[in-house]
């Protein structure tokens, strides 16, 4: 297959060009992953925070393997405040950091039982305050349990906008700030899954897919991976797969 000429976009140079950047890759992300969600299974935002503290070095797939019995096991805030430490820690060992997190999950629960009545807070402000949830697990706590927009600045969206020249940051915080000046309010959570989806499958840390992205035309960084169609096509992952790769005009073969 003859590899497609593609010019390497520059870097945008003022914040006006990063801002149209911004939204022209938004609405490619949209295109590839319209379907996006959170990828940690849950029913009530209690489940969805203990579900991100358990996240933390952890990969979702593992994450929702552990959290069916654990949901079903400590339902309330109260149930994780009277848990049984080492039966905790044995229920989620498999996470990694089993014993911090379990500190973060007993504090947490204990702190919604005293502070807030067993309700989980629906605002940035009280969740922040809670053990074991920082401003990107209140964000996503907020943006898929409460409806409330919020990017969600984790290492695949950090690492995909400084890829794509959107910022030179690498303090989370600051990344959200910057992307919050670009992107809708509106379409912040969207953003950030979509975001995700594509560092998951397409743009990965060592060695992105450049050859079958579908944002390669506005990426600074494009030639970072193989630009081969055929080598990067074996990069792709996930099951939209064969979407992605029909958005650049290949076909799966595997």
């Amino acid at each position: 297959m003859r590899t497609p000429r593609i010019k390497r976009a520059t870097v945008p140079a003022t914040p006006l060009a990063r801002t149209r950047r911004a939204r022209k890759i938004a609405g490619q992300l949209a295109l590839e992953f319209p379907d996006a969600v959170c990828e940690l299974d849950f029913t009530t935002p209690l489940d969805l925070a203990v579900a991100t503290i358990l996240s933390a070095q952890c990969t979702d797939v593992r994450v929702n393997m552990v959290t069916p019995a654990l949901f079903a096991k400590y339902p309330a805030a109260a149930d994780y405040a009277g848990a049984d430490r080492a039966e905790l820690e044995e229920m989620i060992r498999t996470t990694g950091f089993f014993r911090n997190k379990a500190n973060s999950i007993i504090g947490l629960g204990r702190d919604v039982v005293e502070r807030f009545g067993g309700v989980l807070p629906g605002t940035l402000e009280d969740l922040v305050t809670l053990p074991g949830i920082g401003r990107k697990t209140a964000n996503v706590i907020l943006g898929n349990a409460f409806g409330v927009p919020g990017i969600t600045v984790d290492t695949h969206l950090g690492r995909l906008v400084r890829r794509w020249g959107l910022t030179t940051e690498t303090d989370a915080v600051k990344v959200e700030f910057e992307l919050n000046a670009m992107i809708p309010p509106a379409d912040w959570t969207m953003f950030s899954h979509q975001a995700i989806y594509h560092g998951r499958r397409v743009c990965h840390a060592k060695k992105p897919a450049c050859g079958a992205c579908f944002i390669a035309d506005l990426c600074p960084s494009y030639g970072a991976g193989p630009v081969e169609p055929a080598l990067a096509a074996q990069l792709v992952a996930g099951p939209e797969r064969p979407h992605l790769l029909a958005l650049v005009g290949l076909a799966d073969e595997t």
